[in-house]
């Protein structure tokens, strides 16, 4: 059975969502061993074990950032265990990580990819999607391994197994140079309603709401819906919004069972990131707008109008 190392790092005290998607991935394709960064607990091992981990190597950056001294030990695990390979998700400490891993290694690394491949005879595939979504492109490793490949979130269901606690292996890393940086201070953002890639419904905005102010009609139907807000890079990139509610091909891939677009014309790089909603439903006052073309239900007209009545509607009922 191969081995396929996937790497999680700690969120909130626990797995990160993606590194469960990962490996629950991870446990179909051969046996999987999961290379954990964070302060750990109890808890932590068995939820791994219950999504399919067989062994857990255990890291604990603390202040120091993860990314170079996780990326020399893992090259050291896998000079000496030889996984066959290494799944990473497309998030910052992942790609950084994945990065390191190759260049310290020698080895190439795909990246962005929906889905992974094993075949019996070892090959390792991945597929990509290109233009904008409506393209697959399948690649295939030559090159031994271990195989690198950096996943998109939400392209495996995390699904838990009735599985037996990991073998956990604690280890130190290694010192990796005198410019380590250190982290000196953490801020969390504030956040209003449930987390954007987890939530269930998400209303975005995009530039058609004119200003900076207007996000409060995003907001405004979002509260009694009890949804997640999103935003276009757009006005990511005007300032009227932080990073975090980007949602598209360079922010956040979501997949709601319903996703609001209000004011958005459908760019491709923002229809990437959300058009696997099971219910797309678009506001924009431009009838040819290429958002209508994947929305389940569109509303031609102005957002200004649309949304006021639509926020009344929903706090009223």
């Amino acid at each position: 059975m191969a081995e396929v190392w996937t790497f999680c790092e700690e969120t909130d005290g626990g797995p990160s969502t993606l590194g469960l998607e990962l490996l629950s991935k991870a446990r179909q394709l051969g046996s999987a061993t999961v290379l954990y960064a964070g302060s750990g607990s109890p808890q932590a091992w068995q939820t791994l074990g219950e999504h399919g981990a067989a062994r857990v190597f255990h890291f604990d950056p603390g202040d120091t950032l993860a990314a170079a001294p996780v990326a020399a030990a893992t090259a050291t695990l896998a000079a000496e265990h030889a996984p066959h390979l290494i799944l990473f998700g497309q998030a910052y400490t992942d790609r950084d990580v994945a990065g390191r891993l190759a260049a310290r290694m020698g080895l190439p690394v795909l990246s962005n990819a929906v889905d992974v491949t094993l075949d019996r005879s070892g090959a390792v595939g991945s597929r990509h999607e290109i233009s904008g979504g409506s393209e697959i492109a399948e690649a295939v490793f030559s090159s031994p391994g271990p195989h690198l490949v950096i996943v998109r979130p939400k392209s495996f269901p995390a699904e838990p197994v009735d599985g037996p606690s990991p073998q956990l292996i604690t280890l130190d890393l290694p010192e990796v140079g005198e410019s380590n940086a250190v982290v000196i201070g953490r801020h969390v953002r504030e956040r209003k309603g449930p987390d954007l890639e987890e939530a269930t419904v998400i209303i975005s905005g995009g530039r058609g709401l004119g200003a900076a102010e207007h996000y409060s009609l995003v907001e405004g139907v979002a509260a009694p819906l009890d949804a997640a807000t999103g935003a276009t890079r757009a006005i990511v990139d005007a300032g009227w919004v932080p990073y975090a509610k980007q949602v598209g091909q360079t922010g956040k891939t979501v997949k709601p069972d319903v996703y609001i677009a209000c004011g958005i014309s459908g760019a491709m790089q923002h229809l990437v990131g959300m058009k696997d909603a099971k219910t797309i439903i678009a506001i924009n006052k431009d009838p040819d707008a290429p958002i209508f073309t994947i929305a389940d239900l569109g509303i031609v007209g102005d957002v200004h109008k649309v949304m006021p009545r639509l926020i009344e509607e929903l706090s009223s009922g």
